[in-house]
């Protein structure tokens, strides 16, 4: 688990985008609130700091009250830049933390309940593969799409069956329930 903080910033990005954005997952996982605060942070903090830095010269320089010169503004300048490093390291942080978390492993609680939650995709995988070739018997191209639909489908969650599953894992099953489930 010894990662850099590059590889931590990119894992933290796969975290928030692969994990589902559905309200009823609140009430099940505490990290639903954590990734959309990261959402929040990497969407508007950008532009929060940037509009930060320009509003503190702009009112530091002294041209709303009819008085203002450009060294005011230059006066300004660090403490402007300041506030809005600040404000731009911000959604770096958020990424970087959700690349930790992202890298933990899942507690024994979360862990078995992803187990079972596998195997039931799994049967689901199964069943829907099962029903969608049954269905197309008589048209060729409906039952391709059926075994590209399985094969996918299986590729996914051979990726998702390991022994210590993390955060990420589970986010990507997730994700995959979700996407069956439409």
């Amino acid at each position: 688990m010894n990662i850099s903080v590059v590889e931590l910033i990119k894992l933290g990005q796969k975290y928030l985008a692969l994990w589902p954005d559905k309200p009823e997952l609140m009430q099940y996982f505490e990290d639903y609130r954590a990734v959309q605060s990261a959402r929040f942070i990497c969407r508007y903090f950008p532009a929060l700091a940037m509009f930060t830095v320009i509003m503190q010269l702009y009112l530091a320089s002294g041209y709303p009250l009819g008085q203002g010169s450009i060294n005011n503004a230059i006066n300004a300048l660090p403490q402007a830049l300041v506030y809005g490093l600040f404000l731009i390291s911000m959604p770096v942080q958020a990424l970087v933390l959700s690349g930790v978390k992202a890298d933990k492993l899942l507690p024994p609680s979360l862990a078995s309940w992803y187990h079972s939650g596998l195997e039931k995709v799994k049967q689901q995988g199964k069943e829907k593969t099962a029903e969608q070739v049954g269905y197309s018997n008589d048209r060729n191209n409906e039952q391709s799409n059926g075994r590209s639909y399985s094969h996918s489908n299986k590729n996914a969650i051979a990726s998702l069956a390991t022994y210590k599953p993390r955060y990420i894992d589970l986010a990507q099953l997730l994700q995959l329930t979700f996407a069956t489930t439409k």
